[in-house]
């Protein structure tokens, strides 16, 4: 005899329902919270508040509607959306549905978005209010896409989210998840532009989530600030930990990161931990009244995607106390790979020798191994430059439809970055430089190729260069270095609007240089890294 209730738990057998979904899933999680937790806060946005009740409940409602419009176990379903209550919503009805969530950049042009959404196949795709008239002007050349789903009004055959909740089931669906399943897609461009999906399982999301909040040192009732786009690997790896053991996450609606609306949210919602890029933190020292924000709740600012300025480091660290923990990672590897702890930031209290530690990404997690090999897959020793290398349960399992570039970045079990970097005697590893230019501004990356081959589309450029040069509030910028063809004109602006109607505006040049000629080598390659001297040299 079945003694669950209509509601889909029970009132007395509270450890059997404990039980209902498989340990090792974020099915488990969710109704864990939804029982232990009933009316505790899992999500804020703006004036929108949620317990953890109510978003098992929403979940539900969404897997039962995907399910009446013929989505089944394994199909993918996409996210086009800057930040919002409803993101975490669809993310867990993957969770839960077994369905695969792709996640979608929403500052890609329309053109990119086509190509992007087309490789994930998408069956259906959820959309912010912002997006709705640009999806449905594209709709037609979805191949894979049957279904829109938009979160604000809904235009010509696009589906209203809010009714799709309200007209289905809150009860649990049937359990359908297990830890290998494929879970989700992170896009991360590929050095030639092509988009490219890690896909990763239950399993491997779950170890990253608890490894995670371990670093971290979440525990319940701690309230996260969400301010980095959940899309990103980023910003939606540090979502989960909080979640994980009961949490509050506080999501900050706007699709542009405001210094000061972040600092009001702390003070009135009490944060105690945000997860920001270098970028961010120099917004929040640059405010004038920064001293007059109440932010004692503060436990911790976690910061990751690109380097951080030792100086700006320094007006963090006494604005905002001891509080800092920093950590590497990339789409592929899960993200979080190292760690480099709050403890370890005391060494700017100590000698320049010691002081050097913060040059450092930190040391390898828990359940991680790193490497730094040479060209040959040589293990190289302390203070020698080579590539990082990355195994771990958490690395993606693969790239989306994409087996070849899969084994090339995969061998033998190990993770090649691109990344290069060495380590010293105690394991903290520095990075060094990109093997494959990436640049990463603003914490996104961009790979100087896809900018170069728009540039190539202008009707007055012979020859085009892009590299990354240092900027004080980017930390690292996207500079174009561009030859005209005889006889033809062109300024600054006009080449960087031109790149802006192609390629998402972080991917455009900020900058642009005219030159009489590049530096090559006797092949006829661009030199590059000649070109970079001189803008890095005192770097």
């Amino acid at each position: 005899m079945d003694t669950r209730s209509e509601e889909g738990m029970s009132d007395k057998l509270i450890l059997r329902e404990l039980s209902r979904y498989q340990l090792g899933t974020f099915a488990d999680i969710i109704y864990r919270n939804a029982i232990l937790y009933p009316d505790s806060e899992a999500f804020v946005c703006g004036s929108e508040r949620i317990s953890f009740k109510g978003f098992n409940e929403r979940v539900n409602s969404l897997i039962h509607g995907l399910q009446a419009l013929g989505i089944q176990k394994g199909d993918v379903i996409g996210i086009l959306s800057w930040n919002r209550l409803e993101y975490p919503e669809v993310f867990g009805a993957a969770m839960k549905g077994g369905f695969v969530l792709a996640h979608f950049n929403p500052r890609l042009e329309a053109e990119e978005l086509i190509r992007v959404i087309d490789n994930s196949e998408a069956r259906v795709l959820f959309l912010g209010p912002e997006f709705v008239a640009i999806i449905d002007s594209v709709l037609k050349h979805l191949s894979k896409t049957k279904f829109t789903l938009a979160f604000g009004n809904a235009e010509g055959h696009m589906i209203a989210y809010w009714e799709v909740l309200e007209s289905h089931s809150k009860e649990e669906p049937e359990p359908r998840v297990r830890e290998e399943d494929p879970l989700v897609i992170f896009y991360t461009s590929g050095t030639t532009g092509t988009p490219r999906g890690a896909i990763y399982t239950h399993k491997r999301k779950m170890e990253n989530t608890c490894i995670k909040a371990l670093d971290i040192g979440v525990e319940f009732g701690d309230r996260h600030l969400v301010v980095l786009p959940m899309f990103h690997v980023g910003g939606d790896s540090h979502i989960w930990p909080f979640f994980l053991v009961g949490g509050c996450n506080v999501i900050m609606p706007r699709p542009s990161f405001d210094p000061a609306a972040a600092l009001q949210t702390i003070a009135k919602e009490q944060i105690t931990d945000v997860h920001i890029v270098p970028t961010q933190l120099v917004s929040l020292l640059n405010l004038p009244d920064i001293e007059g924000y109440n932010l004692h709740s503060l436990k911790r600012i976690w910061y990751a995607a690109s380097p951080m300025p030792t100086e700006v480091l320094r007006q963090g660290l006494s604005v905002f106390g001891p509080v800092f923990i920093q950590g590497y990672g990339l789409t592929e590897s899960g993200p979080h790979t190292t760690v480099l702890s709050k403890a370890a930031h005391r060494a700017f209290d100590g000698d320049p020798e010691e002081q050097k530690l913060l040059a450092s990404c930190g040391q390898p997690c828990i359940g991680v191994h790193m490497r730094i090999v040479d060209e040959e897959d040589n293990d190289l020793p302390p203070g020698k430059i080579g590539e990082i290398i990355v195994r771990s349960e958490r690395i993606m399992v693969e790239y989306w439809r994409r087996p070849d570039e899969t084994n090339e970045t995969i061998r033998d079990g190990w993770l090649y970055t691109g990344d290069m970097g060495y380590y010293d005697e105690k394991g903290f590893i520095y990075i060094a430089d990109r093997k494959n230019d990436m640049i990463v501004t603003g914490g996104e990356n961009v790979y100087p190729k896809e900018v170069e081959d728009v540039l190539y589309r202008h009707p007055a450029v012979a020859e085009a260069a892009v590299i990354g040069i240092p900027d004080p509030y980017w930390v690292e910028k996207v500079h174009a270095l561009v030859v005209l063809k005889e006889k033809a004109q062109a300024e600054e602006e006009d080449i960087i609007s031109f790149c802006r109607k192609h390629i998402a505006h972080y991917k455009s040049p900020k900058s642009v240089e005219f030159v009489e000629s590049l530096p090559k080598n006797p092949q006829g390659k661009i030199l590059k890294k000649e070109i970079r001297a001189k803008y890095w040299a005192h770097k």
